[in-house]
């Protein structure tokens, strides 16, 4: 009798709460720095593992406001299994008027909760993180998807703010190089501060500022969206013609008849196609998903191959299970070199009854 209830009184014993961390944007810059190859091969084994079921990722949330139409806060709720075993949440608004003001246009915060007792245990600066994941995702796509066609030489960047730059320094950073760079904004400031940005990372391929968007494409075979677009403004099938491999990031910028003349490549079914994305409008402009040829996790298990002979496109919704994977990645290196700012008392009420 008296093991049993030991045992159970063991049992009912809570796990101790863990110390709350905070993690500002400048600790979190320093410690993905330099690491690119390192952060796709985890973005990558992340996506496997949810592709195969060990993840939550439920629908994102939409916040939006009538009074301010274009802007909008996202919540990614997640959870993901494996050795990370790590839940969490990340909070991203994007207030595209910002960039007038100047300051970017988006900003995030990533909470980080405990797999045993569901305490929070770190809040990151998440803009970088999500920036990072994103573009880890889509330089890892960019490299399945031409595995089986030529690889581009010639690379354009169709919005020039913080993703183009960090899928631009993901490239550099795996090992891509390029005889020419295309870029185009709507906005000539951005699109000459990217090109600074350019020549000062050093870069060998010539650089363009192209002044229409037909330009840009045409004079490309891979085509980075980067932009804030709510609905598609491409539209001319003639400016696809050459076949370019096209990482539709911002997933807003096509019309629905470029992507039923492309290969269609998603992250993931469910997510991607919701939120009047162009492979939303596709679909219900079609009354079916057939226009999708599948997943890069099809690509990369070799279920799906990519011709030479039309556009590929990847449209990336975004999972929130990345973020959680890099986010633990930041958590864990600062904690192992001990640089973790604690906030004492965080959780202050631990006794049921005072």
């Amino acid at each position: 009798m008296t093991s049993t209830v030991s045992a159970a009184t063991e049992a009912a014993t809570p796990s101790p709460v863990p110390p709350f961390a905070v993690i500002p944007g400048a600790q979190v810059q320093r410690t993905l720095q330099g690491h690119q190859r390192q952060i796709v091969e985890l973005v990558e084994a992340t996506y496997r593992r949810h592709s195969a079921g060990d993840s939550v990722n439920p629908p994102s949330y939409f916040l939006r406001f009538p009074d301010r139409p274009s802007a909008r806060i996202i919540a990614l709720p997640a959870s993901i299994g494996g050795p990370l075993r790590v839940d969490g949440l990340k909070w991203i608004s994007s207030f595209p008027e910002n960039v007038a003001a100047g300051i970017p246009r988006a900003s995030a915060v990533l909470i980080l909760n405990d797999h045993d007792t569901g305490y929070p245990f770190a809040c990151l600066e998440s803009s970088i993180i999500s920036a990072t994941r994103t573009a880890a995702l889509a330089v890892s796509a960019a490299d399945w998807l031409s595995r089986d066609r030529p690889r581009p030489a010639r690379v354009g960047f169709f919005g020039t703010g913080l993703i183009a730059r960090y899928i631009h320094a993901f490239l550099a950073g795996t090992g891509w190089s390029f005889d020419e760079i295309g870029v185009h904004d709507l906005s000539a400031a951005s699109a000459a501060g990217f090109r600074g940005y350019l020549e000062q990372s050093g870069t060998a391929g010539r650089i363009t500022v192209h002044e229409s968007a037909g330009q840009l494409l045409r004079a490309s075979d891979l085509v980075v969206f980067a932009t804030v677009a709510g609905q598609p403004h491409v539209s001319d099938l003639a400016w696809f013609a050459h076949n370019p491999l096209v990482l539709h990031v911002s997933l807003r910028d096509l019309a629905p008849q470029i992507l039923l003349a492309s290969t269609n490549i998603v992250d993931d079914v469910e997510h991607c196609l919701k939120a009047e994305t162009s492979p939303h409008l596709a679909e219900q402009l079609t009354g079916s998903r057939d226009f999708l040829a599948g997943t890069l996790d099809d690509v990369m298990a070799g279920r799906v191959r990519i011709p030479a002979d039309r556009p590929a496109v990847f449209s990336p919704f975004g999972l929130g299970v990345l973020d959680l994977a890099v986010g633990k990645f930041v958590y864990d290196q600062i904690a192992r070199s001990g640089g973790l700012h604690i906030i004492d008392e965080f959780f202050h009420e631990r006794h049921r009854y005072g």
